[in-house]
């Protein structure tokens, strides 16, 4: 359209040009910008703290090389399934390099422990470390992608965000474990040296990496003393989690809840309702006015008026207007979209007239403007307008009373000026008129028809009927107009029609069948749309007589049927993840070891929110439920080590702590890396700010409060839940190897056969030759 316009605008006529009045491109586009810069700090972040843990360059590589590979790749998924590259997916990506990485670290990491524990060259450090740590990787894998398997299935607008978001990461992570057990091991023997013990080169870096590295052993130090007195306290460790759930239920009761958040997308609407009966150069005068008042103001680029049509609730008559306000792009304005409509609604108060100012929709076509939309349902036999408009008055004025609702905004009234037509239907019976055909001549005497058309001079002209400007200028002229009847004789009005002045509805709209009345808000300062219906609820409850009800409708519609739906999502979540986890362990009550681990990374989510003054909106749920992955392969990593140990011999308590010492590095190294590619969506500014801080909060939120508490917590619950299993199998002569080490090990046998039967093929040609030679 963009293409066609500026073809076009080379034929326009001197001093004529064009300006597009609402594009919603403009702020995609922009979104879309930004988040490619936050893709790009987010992947610096995440090298430096890799680097930090790691120590050297070659070290980093190995997962730099991983993290490419593994968002490249998840496009031919994307493209399979059939979605775009847009604000979803391009935060699922942001949201993923912080994961894909994991993978890739854990085998570096543990390639260097091995190096450095038995000398071993990087080729033999990386045969012996695969067959520990591989059925770990698909462990955590398989947990992360259980995680956002069921979210692909959901539908509805919020399925919308969910299927793509889950998708994107699922392929993401997939990809990932492929590179992990496959690409990495050969990039690490290829890559890396076995510098363990030897004299490094002295510079500032390596100076500040050995403080770092002798720091980090003390920290573990202190880390494995800590655990050797609460691991095997049960009381600490629920304790503990009694303490996060209670802080859970406290967060969610003051916590602001909402479904999709308002951004500053450069728009205003300004809607003008001048008193009924208003003529449209009275209108079009106060859209003058306001066009005045917003070229004055910082950061205002253009106006476009629309007198006759309010496009709020789609109006329409000679006392409705509409205003496009376009504002400066994001760099060139220091001002926000909500400063702004604060300055115009100061400057408007004296205008004599209601001017209103909403947001564009936060999902363009789901409604016609941010905040709250509904209808006033009037579902009696028959609608008394008049009645009706009382009872919309007195619901709109209990609703302006209601603190958490600003903005309020109907088009509803019974009182503009108007003729009635009264027709005698016995005379006109008489008279031979038919009273369909006598309303239609009307309509086209007054209003006008299309009758046909006809080119010329290369151009196609319409022809339009209707009685000259002189016959139709007064309510009185309606009796001058003659009506032909069933003997073709003219028939004047004015003999069965009567003219009677009243008042009534400029328009009569319906919705569900149902005769309504639209209504617009905003909630106030302080507030959300969640909050804003509840309190909407409650007023219709209080107030509205029998008869009567309301509907929401647009984006209000879908936020006020969701109810407790987040919470159904992270069941279905957790019940994916519990049964994923019973068949890796197969054991019923092992996996409850990392289930309940999770609450303390949901009240780390919400505090944080809470502090950054966000609201629990899907951007949030969405970030909490990647959490439950998350933190659930942190404690993967603790528990399937410490199942190794004890089927090696070691105590539960031992295996417990062990785990938990030889995982702290990894995961923490892992935890830190994601936690570094957040930090870019927290403190992101200008277009989609307020999403990208939203996903950003939660997911770091929860991310920080569950590793770091969550490397205390595990161990505790792996030792309760371990001796609660212990001797106690759900099959007689059960393998008691997590199903991921059995696939590995199988993997590795049927390696060893074929090298084994290698080995013998060598050793037959070997013997022919040595024959032949004697021969």
């Amino acid at each position: 359209v963009k293409e066609k316009l500026k073809e076009l605008n080379a034929d326009f006529p001197p001093g004529m040009d064009y300006k597009i009045s609402y594009d919603v491109s403009q702020f995609l586009d922009a979104s879309i910008e930004q988040v490619l810069h936050t893709l790009r700090d987010a992947f610096i972040l995440v090298t430096l703290v890799v680097f930090l843990f790691l120590g050297d360059w070659r070290s980093t590589l190995i997962p730099a090389i991983a993290v490419p590979i593994s968002l490249i790749g998840a496009f031919f998924f994307m493209n399979m399934f059939g979605l775009s590259i847009n604000l979803v997916t391009l935060f699922a990506l942001v949201l993923a390099i912080g994961i894909v990485v994991d993978d890739a670290i854990v085998v570096v990491e543990a390639v260097h422990a091995k190096m450095e524990e038995e000398h071993l060259t990087p080729f033999n450090a990386v045969k012996k470390i695969m067959g520990e740590i591989g059925g770990a990787i698909i462990a955590i894998s398989l947990v992360m992608i259980a995680v956002f398997v069921p979210l692909a299935f959901m539908t509805g607008p919020v399925g919308v965000f969910y299927r793509q978001f889950s998708i994107t990461m699922a392929s993401s992570i997939f990809l990932s474990a492929v590179v992990a057990l496959t690409l990495t091991p050969v990039l690490c023997a290829m890559i890396l040296k076995n510098n363990h013990g030897k004299p490094k080169r002295k510079s500032p870096v390596t100076w500040f990496l050995d403080k770092f590295n002798k720091g980090f052993e003390k920290l573990t130090g202190r880390y494995v003393g800590i655990l050797n007195v609460i691991v095997n306290r049960r009381l600490v460790t629920f304790g503990i989690l009694l303490i996060f759930g209670l802080g859970i239920l406290w967060q969610a009761k003051y916590l602001p809840t909402g479904f999709v958040p308002n951004e500053d997308q450069g728009t205003i609407y300004a809607i003008i309702q001048t008193p009924p009966g208003s003529t449209l150069e009275r209108t079009n005068e106060v859209a003058k006015q306001l066009q005045q008042v917003c070229e004055e103001i910082d950061g205002v680029e253009s106006v476009t008026a629309l007198a006759g049509y309010e496009i709020m609730t789609e109006g329409r008559g000679s006392n409705a207007g509409t205003c496009l306000i376009n504002l400066k792009s994001w760099s060139d304005r220091k001002h926000s979209v909500h400063e702004v409509m604060e300055q115009l609604e100061e400057e408007t108060k004296n205008f004599g007239a209601v001017v209103e100012f909403f947001e564009p929709p936060a999902i363009p076509g789901f409604g016609s403007s941010g905040g709250f939309s509904l209808r006033l349902l009037d579902k009696t036999n028959g609608t008394d307008y008049h009645e009706f408009e009382k009872i919309n008055n007195e619901f709109m004025n209990a609703l302006r009373k209601r603190k958490e609702l600003s903005g309020l905004f109907t088009f509803f009234a019974a009182n503009y000026p108007q003729y009635e037509l009264e027709i005698d239907n016995k005379i006109a019976m008489q008279k031979g008129v038919s009273i369909g055909n006598a309303m239609e001549n009307l309509n086209i005497l007054i209003g006008s028809t299309y009758e046909q058309g006809f080119t010329r001079f290369g151009r196609f002209f319409k022809v339009y009927t209707q009685a000259a400007p002189e016959y139709r200028k007064y309510p009185s002229d309606l009796e001058n107009l003659f009506v032909k009847n069933d003997k073709g004789e003219m028939v004047p009005y004015s003999s069965f029609m009567k003219i009677t002045k009243r008042q009534g509805p400029n328009e009569i709209t319906r919705y569900n069948l149902y005769n309504s009345a639209a209504i617009r808000g905003l909630p106030s300062k302080g507030f959300t749309t969640g909050d804003a219906i509840e309190s909407i609820r409650e007023v219709a409850k209080e107030t509205l007589p029998k008869g009567y009800d309301i509907a929401f409708e647009g984006l209000s519609y879908d936020e006020a049927q969701r109810g407790n739906e987040a919470i159904y999502i992270f069941i279905v979540v957790l019940i994916f993840v519990y049964l994923v986890l019973a068949a890796q362990y197969e054991s019923f009550i092992m996996p409850f070891a990392v289930i309940l681990s999770l609450p303390v990374g949901v009240f780390g989510t919400f505090l944080l929110l809470k502090m950054m003054g966000l609201i629990n909106d899907i951007y949030a749920q969405i970030g909490l439920i990647m959490l439950v992955g998350l933190l659930g392969k942190n404690a993967v990593l603790i528990v399937e080590f410490a199942i190794q140990k004890q089927q090696q011999g070691s105590t539960i308590l031992d295996a417990a702590i062990e785990g938990a010492r030889v995982r702290f590095r990894p995961i923490l190294m892992t935890s830190f890396a994601f936690i570094a590619g957040l930090i870019p969506l927290v403190i992101a500014s200008g277009p989609g700010a307020v999403g990208n801080q939203t996903i950003g909060s939660s997911a770091l939120g929860g991310m920080l409060m569950g590793t770091v508490f969550g490397v205390v917590i595990v161990p505790g619950l792996y030792y309760i839940f371990a001796k609660l299993s212990k001797g106690k199998t759900l099959i007689q002569d059960e393998d008691l190897n997590p199903l991921s080490e059995y696939i590995v090990e199988s993997n590795a046998e049927a390696s060893f056969i074929k090298k084994i039967k290698k080995l013998g093929l060598v050793l037959k040609a070997a013997s022919r030759k040595r024959k032949n030679n004697e021969k």
